[in-house]
């Protein structure tokens, strides 16, 4: 049997199993689509039937030998390398818990391999050699921004990989970007909720906030109490919680000189010694658990609710950042050269980037001599962002950011910011 036939097969199978719950399909559909989760268990979910039928027929993929069954997937791993065909390598997560798991063995993280395949290749940094090619586009109507993966939009929209949207809210003191693994849920309490990214009154100042800890061991610092809750008294969906990981900063332009914005990040979750020879980032292995698979876990006794420990910082933003081991990365937006006979300033994207706009940046690290890192690797550019049509942009980033980090910082672009200009 090709290869073909055998994903044609399992996608019948997959298709046949009509007893799902609603979130499942969900889910389900979002590893072809949008790259949606179930809760914040895992990367992709597994089928569930309670027909009898559709149980043997799981139970008889299920029991391949795990020798060949990782050859087969290995195998479409391999062969199928760019979407919409990649997608056959998330049907065979979907076929059952024993498939998921090798799985998720045999795929390796963007930086590893340069492919993103689950939901969790957004929040893991990007490859080192070659940058992940992305485009952005703005729908004034509704102040949303699509992440579509891909060197340019097609001529079927629909035919485009979503990887993230976001929601533009303005607030009476500041600007929200809502950011969410699908285009029509923003909410919070909702499981496709990723982060948000806030901004002061002038918009000269932006707060990066991650829905769950950017790696195992971070911790946020705020002091303030645990509170004991009754499962009850909250929603069963609220996301994990807000942890600052960033801070984008603009320069104010208070003489007007001439000149494009000036950019300064701040990673907090990113320590200066990833860039370093044999240095690393620190990134999620898979979503957290949410709060109603936390609960469901939890022992009830009878007539009593179930209590949960939160901390504050579960339920509401930590403005202090995640410790991180050592100095955080900061990067600067690279200088541009003045073109005399073009009478404006000039960065090489390399074709990238066809029209001028003062939302054009690229970003690079800007690091202390003290630290020993190379030139070259402080002259590559980490990420970039910049206009080719009228509401279409370029978003091309690699090692160390991830595509969640990188969307979140091209985002305090679209803010009006009179003052940095």
């Amino acid at each position: 049997m090709s290869f073909k036939s055998l994903v044609r097969e399992l996608k019948e199978i997959k298709d046949g199993s009509g007893s799902m719950s609603r979130r499942e399909r969900r889910a389900g559909g979002a590893a072809e689509g949008t790259m949606t989760v179930q809760g914040r268990g895992g990367a992709l979910p597994h089928l569930r039937s309670h027909r009898p039928e559709v149980e043997q027929q799981q139970g008889r993929w299920a029991n391949l030998p795990p020798e060949l069954l990782l050859d087969v997937i290995r195998r479409v791993e391999e062969s199928e390398v760019l979407w919409p065909a990649r997608r056959h390598v998330l049907a065979c997560a979907a076929v059952c818990r024993s498939w998921r798991d090798i799985t998720k063995e045999v795929v390796r993280s963007p930086e590893q391999c340069g492919r993103i395949t689950f939901p969790i290749s957004l929040k893991q940094p990007g490859p080192r050699d070659h940058p992940i090619q992305c485009f952005i586009r703005r729908e004034r109507a509704t102040s949303t921004f699509r992440l579509y993966l891909g060197l340019s939009p097609s001529l079927q929209g629909q035919n485009d990989k979503l990887l993230l949207a976001a929601r533009k809210i303005r607030r009476a003191t500041s600007t929200d970007f809502v950011i969410s693994l699908t285009a029509d849920d923003f909410s919070r309490a909702s499981s496709t909720y990723t982060g948000k990214v806030r901004s002061n009154f002038l918009g000269t100042k932006f707060t990066v906030y991650d829905s769950q800890p950017p790696y195992d061991a971070a911790v946020s610092s705020s002091t303030r109490s645990n509170r004991r809750i009754h499962s009850k008294q909250v929603s069963p969906r609220v996301p994990a919680g807000n942890y600052n990981i960033a801070t984008i900063a603009y320069e104010l332009n208070v003489l007007r000189t001439r000149g494009p914005r000036r950019i300064q990040c701040t990673m907090h979750s990113i320590p200066i010694s990833s860039i370093q020879e044999g240095g690393s980032v620190p990134a999620p292995p898979s979503f957290i658990q949410s709060i109603n698979e936390q609960t469901s876990s939890l022992p009830v006794s009878k007539g009593k609710e179930a209590v949960i420990d939160f901390s504050s910082t579960s339920l509401t933003d930590s403005h202090a950042p995640v410790q991180t081991n050592g100095v955080p990365l900061i990067l600067k937006n690279k200088a541009p050269r003045w073109h005399e006979q073009l009478q404006c300033w000039c960065l090489n994207f390399r074709g990238r980037v066809t029209v001028a706009s003062v939302k054009n940046f690229q970003l690079v690290a800007a690091v202390n001599p003290a630290y020993n890192i190379s030139l070259a690797e402080q002259e590559k550019v980490i990420l970039q962002f910049g206009k080719i049509g009228k509401d279409i942009f370029t978003m091309d980033y690699r090692y160390p950011l991830s595509a969640f980090q990188a969307f979140a910082i091209c985002l305090t672009s679209f803010d009006t910011k009179p003052a940095c200009e």
